[in-house]
């Protein structure tokens, strides 16, 4: 028997509220009676949004293919217009500019478009616009979301993800590259928002695990001037790396190390440990065997800083719980934890002080602080 099984009893007890709500007599009143008829009217709204949320999504992705803000920043210009170059005909190309509108893409005055305010503030997000490309593969992973749940089928984040299954997975230069180019991008805010959190200033070594190309320490290294910096991934992402940390002015500062936090010992010989949207790559007995590692090669004093999306815990959220739990889910191994679930892990590793330092931007990172001390 199933949920939609027609033959499953209904419940007649539990919450009189719900039970209230969920009668069509009593919305049919509330719609109607003044001091309810808002509530019920903005009730009814966030449902249709859950039922279109997918169109919203693709409309976002058509804006994004044809590139159609970046076009508009140059000046307003007509559906006719904006048609020239695609395959779309200019009422086609008007029905998709109507519906950008009406999500706040662009804006219309006298048949002619402009960027709106979300169009124009995606422009200024790095790695956005290729995170909406690339979520092509999260939203066919999503298509039967009851087999993802049950663990039934291959997805293709899987794929795209493949060095969350060890470093043998990661080989390949160019399937490292493409990954690692998303990941860069996407880490700019991140490494925005978490050294607004931490003080680094004083740090004399950051060793980065996991780090990709390099986008978190070359975050740091242009904020302060002191830290060495140490990268420490795969030896697919080298190449990158190196090029890139050139390119910022910081080769004199930076060693990198090839490796796999599985297989291989962690350079030793920083004060400072971080790892940026990493654990949430991963499974439980990975996150707590690579935590203790972590805990065996800080010095005394030394720290550990955790960056990355968390679900809510006790109150869900829609970043961690709506997005992110899914996301890991479809990757097949990851797992979005709460800052208490990653608190206790922490301190299960060894780390006596744990500090929660909260978040910016929850749909960004939120940011987890630990200290080994000496034990007593």
């Amino acid at each position: 028997m199933t949920l939609a099984d027609p033959q499953m009893p209904v419940a007649r007890k539990g919450p009189w509220l719900p039970r209230l709500i969920a009668s069509r007599r009593f919305q049919s009143w509330a719609a109607r009676f003044p001091l309810t008829r808002r509530i019920a009217r903005k009730d009814g709204e966030k449902l249709f949004d859950l039922v279109s949320g997918f169109v919203y999504s693709q409309v976002l992705l058509a804006v994004v293919e044809l590139r159609l803000v970046p076009t508009l920043m140059a000046g307003p210009l007509s559906a006719a217009d904006l048609a020239k170059g695609t395959d779309l005909t200019a009422d086609r190309m008007e029905i998709l500019c109507d519906a950008a509108v009406a999500l706040g893409l662009m804006t219309k005055k006298r048949a002619l478009y402009r960027p709106g305010r979300l169009g124009a503030a995606m422009q200024g997000v790095p790695g956005l616009e290729a995170m909406i490309r690339h979520h092509g593969a999260f939203y066919r992973d999503l298509e039967d979301p009851v087999a993802l749940l049950a663990q039934q089928k291959d997805t293709e984040l899987a794929q795209f993800w493949p060095y969350v299954f060890g470093a043998a997975q990661a080989e390949d230069p160019e399937i490292a590259r493409t990954y690692s180019d998303l990941m860069a991008q996407s880490q700019v805010l991140v490494a925005e928002d978490t050294l607004a959190r931490v003080d680094l200033r004083d740090a004399r070594t950051v060793l980065d695990i996991g780090g990709g190309t390099g986008a978190f320490l070359r975050a740091v290294g242009a904020r302060h001037k002191k830290p060495a910096l140490h990268l420490f991934d795969l030896a697919a992402v080298v190449p990158d790396a190196t090029a890139q940390f050139a390119q910022a002015g910081l080769s004199q500062r930076v060693t990198i190390t090839p490796g796999s936090f599985r297989d291989n010992p962690l350079p030793q010989g920083a004060d400072v440990i971080s790892l940026v949207r990493v654990l949430y790559d991963h499974a439980d007995e990975t996150v707590a065997a690579l935590l203790s590692k972590i805990y065996d090669t800080l010095p005394e004093g030394g720290r550990l800083i955790v960056s990355e999306p968390m679900a809510g815990g006790e109150n869900p959220t829609r970043s961690g719980d709506g997005y992110f739990a899914f996301y890991t889910l479809a990757m097949q191994t990851g797992l979005a934890r709460s800052p208490h679930k990653i608190k206790q892990m922490l301190l299960d590793a060894g780390f006596s002080t744990v500090t929660d330092q909260g978040s910016s931007r929850a749909f960004v990172t939120h940011v987890i602080e630990a200290r080994k001390h000496a034990q007593s």
